[in-house]
């Protein structure tokens, strides 16, 4: 295959993540708008150009007042930060369809590399469209920390409210543009 550009299907996508809560569960949500620029040979991404750029806004715990605190300056501030983004820098193939791949990632003002692994899931063409479509999953983990996202509330049992890793997972169905 050659590189081509692939057009993100938010409809068939996600970006998800979850978060332990008061040391004895986790908290998960997604963001509904994200978009995603990728230019890549699917079979072989060693070579891929990954953009995507996350509309903070957007994001969907199914508690609205939750929702609303993580949108304050508590936490995202997206009055002043109103979106992520994330630029791949390097992409390293680790097995059949898996990759570990490394990007920076610009949130909250801080921007810093971060390492997912990515697989390819596989090509099929859409009887919908005829259009030839790409699956890719992705999982990784950012600490709040590292972007100065430190708000907490200490438990009297000990430890803290929120965690600091938060578990992101990543689920994209694009379309090969014309």
């Amino acid at each position: 295959m050659t590189i081509s550009r692939w057009i993100v299907d938010p409809a068939h996508s996600n970006i998800d993540f979850s978060v332990r809560h008061m040391m004895i569960s986790r908290v998960r949500g997604a963001f509904k708008n994200f978009n995603a620029s990728i230019e890549a040979d699917p079979t072989d991404l060693t070579t891929a150009k990954i953009q995507v750029e996350i509309d903070l806004a957007s994001i969907d715990t199914r508690n609205s007042d939750r929702d609303q605190h993580l949108k304050s300056a508590d936490f995202f501030d997206i009055e002043k930060y109103p979106t992520l983004t994330f630029r791949t820098t390097n992409i390293h193939k680790k097995g059949d369809g898996e990759y570990e791949v490394t990007g920076d990632v610009n949130f909250h003002g801080v921007t810093r590399p971060e390492t997912f692994t990515v697989v390819f899931e596989g090509l099929a063409k859409d009887p919908m469209s005829g259009k030839e479509k790409a699956g890719f999953s992705a999982n990784g983990v950012i600490k709040r920390s590292d972007y100065n996202l430190t708000w907490n509330a200490p438990l009297e049992t000990g430890g803290v409210l929120v965690g600091d890793d938060v578990k992101v997972a990543i689920y994209i169905e694009a379309a090969k543009e014309d």
